[in-house]
């Protein structure tokens, strides 16, 4: 990204989210699409950068079509977020809940109405197909339907106490503001699994966009405000990871948050789970994977082979539950084998905008790249043997299945590597983008050994027809989330989303569990009698009476 300084800004008043249209730029984009300026949204208003730096978004898949400009967030910035936060949760925590679920269904409503537009904006800005656009904004309109019910099921219960003229009660309560920081792979589906669920419960939100998709993340916020939203329950702010996501993280020190929210790598996720600890603020924290898929001899190799490819090269391997060691028994590692490098061969790679039917596009950034490039290196000083794949995609140096013109955008040839074994840093570290190592298995109880091996517990799957196999490797693997004869991707809205081990701290996205992430449970004691009675030593005993019969006599 481009970062642009205009020096010293004094920041006039702005105009309210819904009272303007789109800024554009003036700017001649080779696909004739505009370029706008982008601003934070603060309490319902459009706002500047307080020092007047922005940066560019640019197209990955066609890099000299930039999408705009975006304000460049300082600390100050961030703080003026968390204070509009901090204002609006009183009256927004205190609304009904079945009101506030109400919103939440406005947002899915506005989403259906304009998928098609958010689906394109979205592949333009991150260079994911159309095909997986369209289904993560399905998935954040699903998130908003399940969700808008939830607001008339936020239970809690009532419990019988052991005295007498006295109810127990229990409620859910919000945490207070919460700090959203979710990753550009996945920039519509996963804000919504945090904000969704954090607003119905009442908390207000301050949301930091990714760096790699501030556009879309624009769009959506102030599709928010659309349906009736109140001003300041979320509040957007742009920036990078080290300046605004650190200060949003940093806040937690000022005690300015309650909650903070994270997706993204594991040892960020750490220096995060660090700071929250030592202020007591809840810390969700979904992190990456190396995810594994054990094949046996019993399984459907047909099905095990496209349930693998998709796992490995669906959005160029850059998810959190992509592929990462596929292990195979020895049975059939060979058939195996020869029919999945027969599609990692003839994948088509291309901008899905311009061409039809491509498995993946580009990659998410150029720093995506460079990191990607970082793994190929490792396997390849590992001694891992290498038997596809040739790092960056050029005009000169291409797939046969490539489709346009590679140097205009950031593309990367399907890799795989064989003879990884676990004693090498490959099979432990996750390379995010189109690689798979592959391992070999000499029996079940072996596959299920490299499966745990690695220090990550996201994602995982087994293709077996074995009844007892399918048991004991859901029983046994360390996981968060299991296939059985499916993918290691692919996750519906009503289902608990997170890891274990080095892939999270134990908190879940999705379905109602995560509304245990976003509220506290509050007891409460109703003393009716108009007296003190304590619980344990006023409680009536119950003594065993002595009977004159002998109930061996009956037998």
């Amino acid at each position: 990204m481009r970062i642009i300084h205009f020096g010293i800004c004094i920041r006039a008043p702005m105009t309210h989210v819904l009272e303007t249209g789109f800024e554009e730029l003036n700017r001649e984009n080779p696909n004739g699409s505009p370029a706008i300026m982008g601003y934070n949204i603060v309490d319902g208003e459009l706002k500047s950068s307080s020092s007047g730096a922005t940066f560019e978004s640019r197209n990955p898949a066609w890099v000299d079509d930039c999408l705009g400009e975006f304000p460049l967030s300082t600390e100050e910035d961030v703080h003026e977020a968390l204070k509009s936060a901090r204002k609006a949760f009183p009256s927004w925590s205190s609304t009904p809940a079945p009101t506030r679920g109400q919103v939440i269904g406005n947002m899915g409503r506005l989403l259906m109405d304009y998928k098609e537009d958010l689906v394109r904006l979205q592949a333009r800005e991150i260079g994911k197909t159309l095909k997986e656009c369209g289904g993560e904004i399905q998935e954040a309109i699903d998130t908003c339907l399940f969700f808008q019910s939830e607001g008339r099921r936020l239970y809690g219960q009532t419990v019988n106490s052991e005295l007498q003229d006295k109810e127990l009660f229990t409620y859910r309560r919000p945490l207070g503001v919460c700090g959203i920081i979710n990753a550009c792979n996945f920039p519509s589906a996963v804000p919504f699994w945090k904000m969704i669920p954090a607003i119905m419960c009442g908390n207000t939100c301050v949301w930091k966009s990714p760096q790699d998709s501030p556009m879309l993340s624009f769009a959506l916020a102030r599709i928010m405000h659309e349906a009736g939203l109140p001003n300041g329950v979320i509040n957007l702010v742009h920036g990078n990871g080290s300046g605004a996501g650190q200060s949003l993280v940093d806040s937690a020190d000022l005690g300015m948050v309650n909650k903070i929210s994270f997706t993204g790598s594991t040892s960020v996720g750490k220096m995060i789970g660090e700071t929250c600890g030592r202020n007591l603020v809840s810390a969700s924290l979904e992190l990456g994977g190396k995810n594994p898929l054990v094949v046996m001899p019993s399984a459907d190799i047909d099905n095990a082979v496209e349930g693998a490819y998709w796992a490995a090269f669906g959005t160029a391997g850059q998810r959190c539950t992509s592929l990462g060691n596929l292990i195979l028994h020895q049975d059939i590692y060979a058939e195996f084998m020869e029919k999945f490098m027969r599609l990692v061969e003839n994948t088509r790679i291309g901008d899905s905008m311009r061409h039809e039917d491509v498995l993946y596009g580009s990659m998410l950034s150029e720093k995506y790249a460079v990191d990607f490039l970082k793994g190929v290196k490792i396997c390849d000083s590992d001694g891992a043997k290498k038997l596809f794949g040739e790092g960056t995609i050029t005009d000169d140096n291409r797939p046969k299945n490539f489709l346009g013109k590679a140097s205009e955008g950031s593309y990367m040839w399907p890799h795989v590597y064989v003879g990884v074994t676990e004693e090498m840093s490959c099979f432990h570290e996750e390379i995010f983008g189109p690689l798979v190592t592959v391992v070999k298995a000499n029996s079940f109880e072996h596959a299920l050994h490299l499966a745990n091996a690695s220090p990550f517990g996201l994602s995982s799957a087994c293709y077996t027809n074995d009844r007892l196999e399918a048991y004991r490797f859901k029983t046994g693997i360390k996981a968060g989330m299991t296939g059985i004869n499916n993918s290691t991707t692919g996750a519906e809205a009503h289902l608990p989303f997170g890891g274990v081990k080095d892939s999270g701290n134990g908190t879940r996205e999705s379905g109602i569990w995560v509304i245990e992430a976003y509220s506290y449970w509050h007891a409460v004691n109703d003393e009716l009698s108009g007296k003190l009675q304590l619980a344990q030593m006023d409680v009536e005993e119950i003594h065993i009476e002595e009977a004159d019969a002998d109930y061996s006599s009956l037998a």
